[in-house]
């Protein structure tokens, strides 16, 4: 039997490349005489840019001094080249993620992407042509106002005084002044379909995976639906209910807006970029995987771009987790046929993480005797 192994990474213990590994290796031990190949996949979110500029035979430039997700952190970040440096691969979360926080660093009201904008600012200045933003895993709600500060824009106050970095500023923005920098094309891959504002917005979704609480959630929300305010009536676009907008805290909205990017789905531009579907079609079965498997997963998610070409070419599909967040009749309806999570329910998250590893390759083991039926 033929099977693709195409996961992404789990989040906190293993890359997109690991996770594959270690369940192409789980299968093989049980399985031996299947023809196993992994194509690691991403969805905008961190390891994007590994996985793209891998695929392309790309390099990294090192960017020193560039501001991390806190005002106050300065760190060393790298954007890939491809195209013989004639396009790069800005990976936001290399620099305003949350993995790069522990768990009391986590303040979504001050929180920035100036970093992200650094990085693009130092791209732009090598001369590429093209940008890709990979947008995801972010540990920021602000827009993405920081990241366009660091490229010459300003957002001001009623006193005119430029508004604090973070997603808590934004409640006190009054008035835009747009950049004069020349930008080059910049396509923007988004993790998300959720739009800036309303009940599936930036804030109320993810902000609480961010450290927010109920109130500052309430803050954030009110600071976004003010910038899509500004933005609609200073720049007469309309960007509140953008799908996409919502991506890495918003930045997705404020990319379109104040970059002139145009926002793809992300795992639809890896999948193109590793030819995903030539390798889906030599496939008798197709595995994927992520740190939890949820509601969010089946909405511009790599599951979700997984069951998509799936469903095109009469694949079918299992799912590895760390964690199930899906009832049966979920799992059914969006075409999963098995779904095992690696963790156990009473093993506590931390040790579970710790475990990767052995949990993930048991749960390919039990998942391959279930694909024999």
């Amino acid at each position: 039997m033929r099977i693709l192994v195409a996961c992404d990474a789990f989040k906190g213990s293993l890359s997109a490349q690991q996770a594959c590994r270690t369940v192409a290796s789980g299968i093989s031990a049980v399985e031996p005489d299947w023809r196993l190949t992994s194509v690691p996949l991403a969805d905008g979110g961190e390891g994007t840019a590994e996985i793209l500029v891998a695929a392309a035979g790309g390099s990294w430039v090192e960017v020193p001094d560039v501001m991390g997700p806190l005002p106050e952190m300065t760190l060393t970040a790298a954007y890939g080249c491809l195209e013989q440096r004639r396009a790069a691969v800005v990976e936001m979360a290399r620099s305003s993620g949350l993995v790069l926080l522990r768990g009391d660093q986590r303040h979504p009201l001050q929180t920035t992407t100036y970093g992200a904008g650094q990085l693009l600012s130092a791209a732009i200045k090598s001369g590429v042509t093209h940008v890709l933003l990979t947008l995801g895993g972010s540990a920021t709600v602000d827009g993405g106002t920081g990241a366009v500060r660091a490229l010459g824009w300003r957002f001001l106050d009623a006193g005119g005084k430029d508004i604090p970095l973070g997603g808590g500023g934004l409640i006190h923005l009054q008035r835009i002044v747009p950049s004069s920098l020349s930008l080059p094309r910049i396509t923007v891959l988004c993790d998300v379909t959720n739009p800036l504002c309303g009940p599936q917005g930036a804030a109320q979704i993810f902000a609480p995976q961010k450290g927010a609480t109920p109130a500052q959630v309430a803050m954030l929300a009110e600071g976004l639906e003010n910038l899509a305010r500004r933005i609609k009536d200073q720049l007469g676009i309309d960007v509140a209910h953008l799908p996409g907008g919502g991506a890495a805290g918003g930045f997705g909205a404020g990319a379109q807006v104040f970059m002139g990017g145009r926002l793809i789905p992300g795992v639809s531009a890896v999948m193109e970029q590793v030819q995903f579907e030539r390798q889906l079609g030599q496939a008798d079965w197709v595995i994927t995987g992520e740190g939890c498997l949820d509601r969010t997963s089946l909405q511009g998610k790599v599951v979700s771009g997984v069951l998509d070409a799936a469903r095109r070419q009469g694949v079918p599909v299992a799912v590895l987790a760390g964690q199930i967040r899906l009832t049966a009749e979920e799992l059914q309806q969006a075409g999963i046929r098995h779904a095992v999570a690696a963790m156990p329910q009473d093993m506590p998250l931390d040790e579970a993480l710790t475990r990767a590893p052995e949990l993930l390759g048991k749960a390919a083991r039990s998942l391959s005797a279930r694909m024999h039926g």
